[in-house]
């Protein structure tokens, strides 16, 4: 046997199973954050976009431009990040009570909480008897992380942190605008609005095919709808703007 095809470990390592699947602790809490910075850098794109395509379809004046470009950035990216600030917040505040109540139940009830346990385990698949030993190996452990994951789906070392939250969020929302802030400033007058659809065309379907492959959804169906949306919003604030425009004109 080619000895280059076997897995060699050292005394006292553990090795995986699968080494390319993703068993690591926090992977799962990594993917949301991804994912989220996906979408913020989504609604950047798309927001913005359409707030500076907006305005210049009513006027082709560099300074308004500028002025309507950096509002949209400054304020979406304040936006998204107290929006994520309150949610995650929220969340993480849920999720702390929850830990106390059950860590209270664990101290005042351990009879009842170990036959709870078992019970879990049971409608996991376990036997009565497996089940009865695992919840007694447990509880003379630590059972708290065990009730946390079974009963709640909560991970007390991976609680979300509400100003990481907010940070990934502005900042993946300001990545994503600078692209069609700087898309409708540096062309000329004539080009901007189109060079602006381009560029937001096709950063929307490269956010659209990471989005896809990261919830493991068809490619093309994500693209679509996001180009799709995103041509959309383009096309009625440009139609807005130009409509105001003229009727400031005339």
């Amino acid at each position: 046997m080619d000895d280059s095809s076997q897995t060699i470990s050292q005394p006292g390592e553990q090795t995986l199973p699968h080494p390319g699947e993703p068993h690591q602790s926090g992977f799962a809490e990594r993917l949301n954050w991804l994912r989220a910075g996906v979408l913020g850098a989504n609604d950047g794109i798309v927001s913005v976009a359409s707030l500076v395509v907006g305005v210049a379809g009513a006027t082709t004046d560099r300074p308004a431009l500028l002025v309507a470009g950096i509002a949209g950035v400054v304020g979406g990216a304040i936006s998204m990040a107290l929006g994520e600030y309150v949610s995650v917040s929220s969340q993480r505040d849920s999720e702390s009570a929850l830990i106390d109540k059950e860590r209270q139940e664990l101290h005042d009830m351990p009879e009842e909480e170990l036959e709870e346990l078992v019970g879990l385990f049971v409608q996991r698949g376990l036997s009565e008897q497996t089940a009865r030993q695992a919840a007694a190996e447990v509880t003379a452990r630590d059972p708290l992380p065990a009730h946390l994951e079974l009963e709640l789906g909560i991970d007390q070392d991976e609680l979300v942190n509400p100003w990481h939250a907010a940070f990934s969020s502005a900042l993946s929302f300001t990545l994503g605008a600078l692209l069609p802030f700087l898309a409708i400033l540096l062309p000329p007058a004539a080009w901007r609005v189109p060079v602006t659809f381009v560029a937001v065309c096709v950063a929307l379907t490269a956010t659209g095919t990471v989005s896809a492959t990261i919830g493991g959804s068809s490619r093309p169906r994500a693209v679509t709808r996001l180009v799709a949306g995103g041509a959309l919003a383009l096309a009625a604030t440009w139609l807005i703007g130009v409509l105001i425009g003229n009727a400031a004109l005339g």
